[in-house]
């Protein structure tokens, strides 16, 4: 459904992490950290991250469910595995325990507080558990009305299932969401399976769009989303 012409929103439906928080900046420096515990310099960074991405998205499709945190660590575990490093608990932990850190981008707060004040609803729909959340939904200024995690819906994105349960909990039908979201591969496959509207917040890191879905909108950061709204009439 094109912005254009379509119904204004009653909710606007956010992605967390790399759309509001600073993911790939964060995950980076608990990369590091992890690394220097461990005295370890031979492995680039980059490729640990890459093999860990790897695994997190692969047991995020496997069943049983597991909850974040659980997945995180098991997907560090194999990941510093495969690269021939050691792995503890203590691994996991630093990982989720910085992720539930990490801050907003600079643009975030005040844009989500002009949305608030031209009357819509934000909720944030996110793969992740309601702990781990919680740490970066308290610096978004207090302006997030609900929060909907994979913890809740039993499925991590792109499986719809996660977003049927956020549609069915906030009682709203495809013209009454628009979803803003910087991931393609786990937010826009949804988008293209069920139809939602989609704004991709394109933040400039070389995520590529899906071959067969192009979003709405394309915005560099968030703070172009009350323009773009304004101009449409909304």
């Amino acid at each position: 459904m094109p912005l254009e012409h379509s119904p204004r929103p009653l909710w606007l439906t956010f992605d967390c992490y790399g759309t509001l928080i600073q993911w790939d900046e964060g995950l980076r420096a608990a990369i590091d950290r992890i690394l220097d515990e461990k005295g370890e310099h031979q492995v680039d960074r980059e490729t640990l991250i890459s093999v860990y991405d790897h695994h997190e998205h692969a047991l995020e499709q496997t069943p049983p469910h597991r909850n974040f945190r659980t997945l995180a660590g098991l997907s560090l575990q194999r990941a510093l595995q495969e690269l021939g490093l050691t792995a503890n608990e203590h691994d996991g932990a630093l990982l989720t325990d910085s992720i539930s850190a990490m801050p907003p981008f600079p643009e975030v707060v005040g844009t989500l507080g002009q949305l608030k004040a031209l009357g819509y609803k934000l909720c944030i729909v996110s793969n992740t558990d309601d702990d781990v959340i919680s740490g970066n939904v308290a610096q978004l200024g207090g302006y997030i009305d609900r929060v909907i995690t994979a913890q809740q819906a039993g499925a991590y994105k792109p499986d719809r299932r996660l977003f049927d349960h956020a549609h069915q909990q906030l009682g709203v039908s495809l013209d009454q969401v628009v979803h803003i979201c910087a991931s393609p591969h786990l937010d826009h496959a949804a988008a293209r399976d069920m139809g939602f509207r989609c704004v991709w917040i394109d933040r400039g890191t070389g995520r590529q769009l899906l071959a067969d879905y192009t979003p709405d909108a394309i915005l560099p950061t968030l703070d172009g989303v009350p323009g773009l709204f304004k101009s449409l009439g909304w």
